[in-house]
């Protein structure tokens, strides 16, 4: 991180920010990753669900080594660790695994078994929000893979904007793509994805509070189905 970006404040990040995404709402992927890249350097990750490795592999191409965040929070499927670590084995980037303060075991032992079935937010803000949160601190800005056809709450997400929570820059390249376009990307480039999405999981979560999405439902029906519950709190 150069000198200039340590010594801007939170407004002038901010502010940077809503520039950025504005100007930058037309452009490509690619070219949003060069930007963020060139503002930020080194202050700058990509994180990833393991769903599948396309915001990984476009940023790999924009700085090869980038440093990949993953939540392991205790609870995926075996696939989505899989995916994890096929990324790692064969893409020039850097995984780093994040994980919660307590294992699931110690988490039962205070809060009770299958804290997601009876406070699926708290569980949320203690596997997922509380660790990013944490390993987020070295960095200025963070890359996402959030695109607005997936839910009616990311129908707004901007290509580049301001994370107010936690008063950092957050890029999310692929925004205004459709599924069409990440199945194209996928094909062109070979991508890594995670086996499950052509077993009927098109959004792929924790495997307590995932379940496959049935004909005819949005993409994300099947997280924390039967609760009014869409986010974990990551996004908003």
């Amino acid at each position: 991180m150069t000198t200039t970006q340590q010594e801007r404040t939170e407004e002038e990040l901010k502010a940077l920010a809503e520039r950025a995404g504005r100007d930058l709402e037309d452009a490509s992927a690619l070219e949003i990753l060069q930007w963020a890249v060139d503002t930020f350097g080194a202050g700058f990750c990509v994180t990833s669900s393991m769903e599948d490795a396309v915001v990984a592999h476009l940023a790999s191409r924009v700085r090869k080594g980038v440093d990949v965040v993953f939540l392991d929070t205790g609870y995926h499927f075996p696939e989505t660790i899989g995916t994890r670590d096929a990324v790692d084995a064969v893409m020039d980037v850097n995984v780093i695994t994040l994980t919660p303060r307590q294992t699931v075991a110690e988490q039962d032992a205070q809060y009770g078994p299958r804290l997601h079935d009876h406070d699926p937010d708290l569980c949320c803000a203690l596997r997922k929000v509380r660790p990013l949160e944490e390993g987020l601190k070295g960095y200025r800005a963070w890359a996402t893979g959030l695109r607005r056809d997936e839910s009616p709450t990311r129908a707004n997400t901007p290509v580049v904007g301001w994370d107010e929570k936690r008063r950092k820059v957050k890029v999310s390249p692929i925004a205004r793509w459709t599924q069409d376009d990440v199945d194209a990307y996928v094909a062109e480039h070979g991508v890594l994805t995670n086996p499950l999405l052509t077993d009927g999981y098109p959004s792929i979560g924790c495997a307590p509070c995932t379940r496959r999405v049935l004909e005819g439902e949005d993409a994300r029906a099947g997280r924390w189905a039967g609760r009014a519950k869409t986010e974990c709190g990551l996004h908003g």
